[in-house]
């Protein structure tokens, strides 16, 4: 604990404003959000590259952004460090009665559902009483419309099975289509809109996590497109030199050889 007391102590003398850094002394929660959400994706990416001291390396600039935001509320009288620390800490032994609950809690044992129970619960004394209260706009666009669906789905507004899925799907896709032919820009990109998150539904109804599926689908387009690139390069010519048919069997190639 005796770090993270000198990490705070760091971050209040940044915004100390007589002799703190001038740059840290302007920032606000909203100038700072970004850079706290690209750290939480770099400690991810160190996760997925299985690098041990990166990720030890990014997990501190992850903590810097709790206690930068902490110090921000405390200034504004808001609340403090001490107060993040514990309501996680609070909101933990909520979640967990099968861990740190009464005699017969524990001896229970874990229920299926329970989490969201007690998520719900937490949710019933605030103003927003809707099913998707709570689902933050700031989450990037596939795993919000996945929590979307899920919340939706709790209470009985889904379909029974991927077929209607599926089907939904084609109807968007068609809608789409008739948008095209009338080229009618901003109806586009709603019913494009519409056919992605009908496409995460049928990733929920599979239990595919879509983020995952199309970090993957990416990762794999740039090692066949790269390993393409190379055998191109090697030959001597550029690609613009080929037409699409050429480019085609380049890429056929590259599926077998990387994957």
């Amino acid at each position: 604990m005796a770090d993270i007391s000198k990490l705070h102590g760091v971050v209040r003398k940044l915004r100390d404003k007589q002799d703190g850094c001038p740059w840290d002394i302007e920032q606000s929660f909203a100038s700072i959000a970004p850079y706290t959400i690209e750290e939480a994706y770099e400690v991810a990416d160190a996760i997925e590259r299985g690098d041990m001291a990166n990720l030890c390396d990014e997990l501190g600039d992850l903590l810097f952004q709790v206690v930068f935001h902490a110090q921000i509320a405390q200034e504004a009288g808001l609340f403090d460090l001490d107060e993040v620390a514990g309501g996680i800490t609070d909101k933990m032994l909520r979640r967990h009665p099968h861990v740190f609950g009464s005699d017969s809690e524990r001896a229970e044992g874990k229920v299926d559902g329970s989490w969201e129970q007690i998520k719900a619960g937490e949710r019933s004394g605030s103003a927003d009483d809707s099913a998707l209260a709570g689902v933050a706009k700031a989450l990037p666009a596939l795993k919000r419309a996945e929590k979307l669906g899920k919340r939706a789905s709790r209470v009985g507004f889904d379909w029974p099975d991927r077929r209607g899925v599926r089907e939904k799907i084609h109807e968007e896709l068609d809608e789409l289509e008739e948008a095209v032919g009338g080229r009618m820009s901003d109806d586009m990109e709603e019913e494009f809109g519409d056919v992605l998150f009908a496409v995460v539904n049928m990733a929920r109804h599979l239990d595919i996590d879509p983020e995952k599926a199309l970090s993957g689908a990416n990762n794999k387009f740039e090692r066949r497109f790269r390993d393409m690139e190379r055998e191109i390069k090697d030959s001597g010519k550029r690609f613009r030199d080929f037409k699409l048919e050429s480019l085609d069997k380049y890429w056929r190639a590259a599926k077998k050889r990387v994957g």
